[in-house]
């Protein structure tokens, strides 16, 4: 499990590395394509590193809104909030924030930089469609995540995949709008236009790939380290059965945030692309694994 948290926070500055990286080379391309100077690959490199602080720092922020998660006191729902705490006290954690979302899908999340600086969303369907000893492991698997670092680096990869999108868009604005001295005042430059459109083709592919940079691995040891810190395997595979099962999906699922679920939001969708592509673990995989502990 260390060596699980260690893994994580290098593939975390690794993922900022590559970021700024690959944000500083279309910057040289826009920049030889507009002969605009070293400006803009130096305004590029800036943005760059701005947007990975913005993503360490306010990553959670985005994903609870764009969720659309409510956080909530001791007193609001002393139920879910105590059992919080417990599971806490037994991972030697501090509590985190505690948010509910209002939907019947069951499902939850867990985000934040580290232990000292996070939130749990749950929602409201968990909470009445799940037995104790289910919602006791789901809420142990999100903990896990905390536990695991594996938040960092989940909510690093939300902003990585909005650039991405972002910087898609602004090669084909710029292609059909005119891209700067070289073309001469004949349309877009013929490498703007080329690396235009290679951004519009890859960067759905690109942002899938820096989502399985979050291993899918990290599931399966949030299972297992979820179950030994409810010392009950079976509570949680069962709550898994019946996300499996469930009807009801999530109304504010988004592409950007669905790894950070304990099971994708687009579940039961006849999304082919979406379900081929996920970052998570087959349901049923993970419920012969816990049984297996069992």
């Amino acid at each position: 499990m260390y060596n699980q948290i260690d893994s994580n926070k290098r593939k975390t500055w690794l993922l900022i590395v590559i970021f700024i990286v690959l944000i500083s080379v279309l910057g040289y391309f826009l920049d030889y394509a507009t002969e605009a100077g070293s400006g803009i690959l130096i305004i590029a490199i800036v943005i760059s590193i701005l947007m990975s602080l913005f993503g360490y720092f306010s990553g959670d922020k985005v994903a609870l809104m764009t969720a659309g998660a409510k956080q909530i006191k001791p007193n609001d729902n002393p139920y879910v909030y105590k059992m919080v705490e417990n599971l806490c006290i037994t991972a030697g954690l501090p509590t985190p924030k505690v948010h509910l979302i209002e939907d019947e899908a069951i499902n939850a999340f867990a985000t934040g930089r580290d232990p000292k600086h996070a939130s749990i969303a749950i929602t409201t369907g968990a909470i009445s469609r799940l037995e104790n000893e289910e919602l006791e492991g789901v809420i142990a698997h999100e903990l896990s995540h905390i536990k695991n670092y594996d938040i960092r680096l989940m909510t690093v990869v939300i902003v990585l995949v909005g650039i991405i999108a972002l910087l898609s868009d602004m090669f084909l604005r710029m292609t059909f709008f005119g891209g700067g001295k070289r073309d001469n005042g004949k349309g877009g430059h013929p490498v703007l236009l080329i690396v235009g459109l290679v951004l519009i083709v890859l960067s759905p592919i690109i942002a899938q790939l820096i989502k399985f940079a979050v291993s899918r691995k990290r599931e399966y040891l949030a299972d297992a380290a979820g179950s030994l810190l409810t010392r009950y395997p079976e509570g949680l595979a069962k709550a898994l059965e019946k996300i499996k099962n469930d009807q009801a999906v999530l109304k504010r699922a988004n592409n950007a945030t669905a790894h950070l679920y304990i099971s994708s939001p687009f579940r039961g969708t006849k999304k082919f692309l979406a379900n081929a592509f996920s970052t998570h673990p087959p349901l049923e995989d993970r419920v012969i694994k816990l049984r297996s502990m069992a």
